[in-house]
């Protein structure tokens, strides 16, 4: 099976080159990929040719302008990469027969009340970043090709730059942390997302009628606080020179702490679809968090 993979050295996309590899002849591609298979989502359009030339079975999308505060002052590309070029690769797959592989965001929810939310809520993001998410979810959806949709929630890897990350930097810095304690969903790794999509894939590779949209994060809940106190905790255990001490980790909230986006305060997902129809148990965000923070400490 052909695979092209859009996104390829983001956090998502370096952990999909490997999940994807067993299924078939991987075609990984970003912006900065040398042409002809350079994927330049600000430029939506020239992604056809693209598709038209790799002519895939399975197209992979870990594409996306994520830079949530960012978002807010540049719309118009933001627009391009999250919600257009998602619809034009809808479109190429569908020419083609492919199924289509695209991430999404619990930022297309409001965050309001406590509950996890299902596929069945309805949306109302608060930011540029969750509009045009939800505009791409809608833009594949409606060209009627084959589709998985997975959102998801507070992403990390051992690669690149993440919250855990700079938590690890500040801990070394300062005497005394500000975190927020009133936005809770459920840390997400790259890696399972992955190996998620690959499972996924296969299985609507023998039952298409699994196509379709679901919410996909680890398990159980924490606060950004609770998770911050665990990373810097597992530091200082690992023998990392920690300067805060854990009762110098203060609880904040939201409105503590401005920024130019909005962010959801509620960010859990109900992932029982996904694990019903796919036969999955969703790990807890804990284990996956060690994980990383010992591959990181560890180098």
């Amino acid at each position: 099976m052909k695979i092209l993979l859009l996104g390829a050295n983001g956090q998502v996309g370096w952990e999909l080159q490997r999940a994807l590899a067993p299924l078939g002849a991987v075609t990984a591609c970003d912006f900065d990929t040398p042409a002809p298979h350079t994927a330049d989502f600000s430029h939506p359009d020239t992604l056809s040719a693209l598709v038209q030339a790799v002519q895939p079975a399975l197209i992979v999308n870990a594409a996306a302008h994520t830079a949530v505060d960012k978002a807010e002052s540049e719309p118009a590309l933001v627009q391009a990469i999250n919600a257009t070029a998602p619809g034009v690769l809808a479109q190429q797959a569908k020419a083609l027969g492919a199924l289509l592989v695209h991430y999404s965001t619990d930022y297309v929810f409001d965050g309001s009340g406590n509950a996890p939310r299902d596929e069945t809520a309805a949306p109302n993001p608060l930011s540029v970043y969750g509009r045009t998410k939800l505009a791409g979810e809608q833009a594949i959806q409606a060209s009627g090709c084959r589709h998985l949709i997975l959102r998801t929630s507070w992403v990390y890897a051992a690669r690149g730059g993440n919250f855990a990350r700079t938590m690890l930097r500040l801990a070394q810095e300062r005497d005394e942390l500000r975190v927020i304690d009133d936005q809770i969903g459920a840390p997400t790794g790259a890696d399972l997302l992955a190996d998620v999509t690959a499972h996924a894939v296969r299985a609507i590779q023998r039952d298409v009628s699994l196509c379709g949209l679901y919410h996909c994060t680890a398990a159980g809940q924490t606060s950004w606080h609770g998770y911050a106190q665990m990373v810097i905790e597992q530091a200082r255990q690992a023998g990392l020179p920690v300067r805060v001490a854990p009762e110098a980790i203060r609880p904040i909230a939201t409105a503590e702490y401005p920024t130019p986006a909005r962010r959801p305060l509620n960010s859990r997902l109900d992932c029982t679809r996904l694990t019903t129809a796919f036969g999955l148990t969703l790990p807890p965000w804990e284990l996956g968090v060690r994980r990383m923070l010992t591959e990181i400490l560890n180098r």
